[in-house]
């Protein structure tokens, strides 16, 4: 399947996953939206019914509109008479329960006497439970001398109970859009490390190739008959099979050193070395290639003298790949405060401000220009961050497009 395929799933699923997404959550809001219309509807039916009665009761005339709702939660019943509590209690909860209103709620008989609500109870239709409820904070009115009225404090919570099966499963349903939603990461997530692995495969074939085919050949010289009688000719030939084979080496305990990392299992020889003379030593195969400015005054440190030679060669040879045709590379070393800092410098065609970070991930390759015909396993510099960690030193990076990398790799420094 080719990528751009992989893509227009991946559009279409995610489009897929988000219209799941906002429609349940549309269905939900539309379920609760008809439950508040219907609690209101039956409400205010109810409470009609409980303003007939009274008027019944005491005798006077029933207005056409008694019932009138002043907020969400609070609703006003005109009753023209003075309402004994124990009877609207009784007339509330037979109406609330016929109108099937289960929930609890508030009630408050206003006194226009002293203008003030006399009676405040907290009542349900649940059970018979009675609790005095504050007469402070209701809504009042002036244009009726005698009401009541009644709050629903528990409002939301009833809504949600009342449609607490739609919540469930839209929740199911975002847990299985969720589930789905990973298992394609998961998939995606395969086959970008599938292919990972075999351009890794590939280039690490090539790279091994290159020193065996080398050695194959001085071997062959080597083992021609006249090559005794010309000693100059046979060590450098040796001297060729000895500088590949070490390369070799250099090229597998990389792979091995990153092996190593990843499980937390890489063990460091550290020895007390000068990293001037080692870095000069490195240097030696490069020529003219690269500068070398030692400006450090102290450079003894404390490190594992094969990785921290791997390390400088992965700088060196990374910042060579990705410069022009004449590359201007230059090895610095300076203190700083209690540290020895070993900067790589190039004039190359430097890194992205979004890939700076992502450019030490292992395998990861800069995905612009003609990056991906350079050489390489697409390690060295995930390499490098891991014998660095592994010291306990800090690494650095400061890069522009187009006009260069720097590398900077600081060492603690131990003080007689």
């Amino acid at each position: 399947m080719s990528r751009r395929t992989i893509q227009s799933l991946t559009v279409f699923s995610a489009l897929l996953i988000i219209g799941v997404v906002i429609t349940q959550i549309y269905w939900v809001k539309q379920a609760l939206d008809l439950r508040h219309r219907q609690f209101n509807q039956n409400a205010h039916i109810a409470l009609q019914d409980v303003a007939g009665k009274l008027a019944h009761v005491c005798g006077v005339m029933q207005t056409t509109n008694p019932v009138e709702q002043l907020s969400p939660e609070y609703f006003l019943v005109n009753t023209n008479a003075t309402t004994q509590p124990e009877m609207l209690e009784h007339f509330i909860r037979d109406s609330f329960t016929k109108h099937n209103l289960i929930t609890n709620f508030e009630v408050g008989i206003y006194d226009c006497t002293t203008n003030r609500i006399r009676y405040g109870m907290s009542l349900s239709t649940k059970n018979n439970d009675k609790i005095p409820a504050k007469t402070t904070n209701w809504i009042k009115t002036d244009k009726y001398p005698y009401y009541f009225g009644v709050r629903f404090p528990e409002q939301e919570t009833y809504f949600a109970g009342s449609i607490s099966g739609a919540i469930w499963s839209s929740a199911l349903v975002l847990v299985a859009v969720s589930f789905f939603a990973y298992a394609l990461f998961v998939i995606l997530r395969q086959k970008q490390l599938s292919e990972v692995q075999r351009d890794f495969v590939n280039n690490m074939t090539h790279e091994l190739q290159t020193p065996i085919s080398t050695i194959r050949i001085a071997a062959d010289v080597l083992n021609s008959d006249n090559i005794v009688s010309q000693p100059t000719r046979h060590k450098r030939y040796v001297q060729i099979v000895q500088d590949e084979i070490l390369r070799l080496q250099g090229q597998v305990e990389m792979v091995l050193s990153m092996a190593k990392a990843e499980r937390d299992a890489l063990h460091l020889q550290k020895e007390r070395l000068d990293a001037r003379q080692m870095i000069q030593s490195i240097l030696l195969p490069y020529e003219e290639k690269v500068r070398f400015q030692a400006n450090a005054t102290d450079s003894m440190i404390d490190a594992d003298p094969f990785h921290l030679r791997c390390l400088i060669s992965n700088l060196v040879d990374n910042a060579l790949k990705y410069s022009d045709d004449v590359p201007d590379v230059v090895v610095e070393t300076y203190n700083k405060g209690k540290n020895l800092v070993i900067a790589v410098r190039d004039q190359g065609i430097g890194i992205a401000p979004e890939y700076q970070k992502k450019v030490f991930n292992q395998f990861f390759r800069i995905p612009y220009g003609d990056v991906h015909n350079v050489k390489g396993f697409g390690i060295g510099l995930s390499y490098v961050k891991q014998i660095v960690r592994a010291h306990h030193w800090h690494l650095g990076l400061e890069s522009a497009l187009g006009k260069g990398s720097t590398f900077k790799i600081t060492i603690p420094q131990k003080h007689a």
